[in-house]
């Protein structure tokens, strides 16, 4: 793909597509001078696709925008595990994916991508009341149900509608950076970091005022990255036993509180070496990492990558 055009995203929309999951890429990568990005609507034919829910959709598009696709988004539709998508749509996802495309299912359009056998050996998810039929339907898929989306690098898959914005969120996180991704979650009022292992529904045993106090501790943390903030510090702004705390933030969020706090470092980290001229050593010490050496390491284990070449990724020039 060619640096000086934008990245050109398809959302195909199947019959019975839920009104929320066609939305939400639609929205999140509509273009604007801010995101480098062109979308086109498209169906398996131009023309009147029915929707779910009571709503149809007029699309300009047949199958050719999956030729012309970067990023192939398939939104959820009802019914999905009664029968595939015809065959011409399954053949046009699977082009698409050695063409180099990626592709993204959100909620039940898994069973699309699914259907084309590009899941087959790889970690998927979807919306949680269907995660038992599609590893029933798809056998050699690795179905994991207790997680908000799955990037396995050219597929990636979603739960249900609001998890497909974390998708959205995360796919511009790694297209455009930390700061790209944070404006456009403020411009849809969203939470700027979901990641993918947190929980797709909290579990009934945890009571639901210890849920909300959770997420009230989370925030309170975001905006003390630069401070100490062990176990037992979390635990007591949260109002409980650290033990306690633990094991109910595991089961809200699908990682211990001490990875989320590291990942909520390097999330910080990455935004100021897109946004600010700061070095290593001081963008350490103002995330709570301590020193650059820190920083690199757990830079280097989390991303891959170096916060020196990080930078350069998304700051052209430097």
């Amino acid at each position: 793909m060619s640096a000086s055009r934008p990245h050109r995203v398809a959302v195909l929309v199947l019959q019975g597509a839920k009104p929320l999951d066609v939305g939400i890429p639609a929205q999140v990568f509509t273009t604007r001078a801010s995101m480098p990005y062109e979308v086109r609507v498209c169906g398996a034919a131009p023309g009147l696709v029915t929707g779910g829910d009571g709503l149809a959709y007029a699309v300009a598009h047949g199958l050719e925008a999956l030729e012309w696709a970067d990023i192939v988004f398939v939104p959820g539709y009802r019914f999905p595990d009664r029968e595939d998508p015809p065959r011409a749509v399954v053949d046009a996802l699977f082009a698409a994916h050695e063409r180099g495309a990626r592709l993204a299912a959100i909620s039940t359009g898994a069973f699309a991508l699914a259907a084309t056998g590009l899941l087959d050996g790889r970690r998927a998810t979807t919306h949680w009341h269907y995660t038992r039929a599609l590893a029933a339907g798809y056998p050699l898929v690795q179905v994991d149900e207790n997680v908000l989306f799955v990037d396995e690098g050219s597929v990636l898959t979603s739960a249900g509608a609001a998890s497909g914005i974390d998708l959205c969120l995360h796919i511009l996180r790694g297209d455009l950076g930390v700061a790209a991704s944070n404006h456009a979650a403020r411009r849809l009022v969203a939470a700027p970091y979901r990641s993918g292992g947190q929980a797709q529904y909290v579990p009934r045993s945890v009571p639901e005022p210890l849920g909300e106090r959770f997420a009230d501790t989370r925030e309170w943390a975001l905006h003390r990255l630069g401070e100490p903030l062990t176990l037992d510090i979390l635990a007591r702004q949260a109002g409980v036993s650290p033990r306690t705390f633990s094991r109910r933030f595991v089961d809200e969020t699908g990682c211990t509180p001490m990875q989320w706090v590291m990942r909520a470092r390097i999330d910080l980290a990455r935004e100021l070496l897109e946004r600010s001229q700061r070095s290593v050593e001081q963008i350490a010490a103002d995330v709570g990492l301590g020193t650059g050496a820190n920083l690199r390491l757990h830079f280097q284990r989390i991303l891959g990558t170096t916060p020196s070449e990080y930078r350069r990724t998304f700051t052209p020039g430097e």
